[in-house]
């Protein structure tokens, strides 16, 4: 399983239509509308490197209304529990 993200910024006033079109989208499993440098972020999960290829090339590049994208491809999932146990000393 692939975990992606991708920050993205729109044209003004596009924010809620860029993000409802991605959000329709097969392997975009949520999308939020955030403050900062970027208007949207979009969480990925595919099968594998190609989809994400596909989905980012084919369907994510052809929205009107985006402006710029950067994308990061996860590596590892790095939960509460696991932090912990970096820190357990055995006690």
């Amino acid at each position: 399983m692939i975990t992606a993200i991708i920050l993205i910024n729109t044209e003004k006033n596009q924010v809620n239509t860029v993000g409802g079109q991605l959000a329709a989208l097969d392997g975009v499993d949520e999308v939020y509308s955030v403050s900062g440098r970027y208007d949207l972020i979009a969480l990925i999960r595919l099968k594998n490197i190609e989809d994400l290829a596909r989905l980012a090339t084919e369907q994510i590049s052809k929205i009107d209304g985006i402006t710029n994208t950067e994308s990061m491809v996860a590596f590892k999932k790095i939960s509460p529990g696991d932090i912990a146990g970096m820190f357990d000393l055995g006690s």
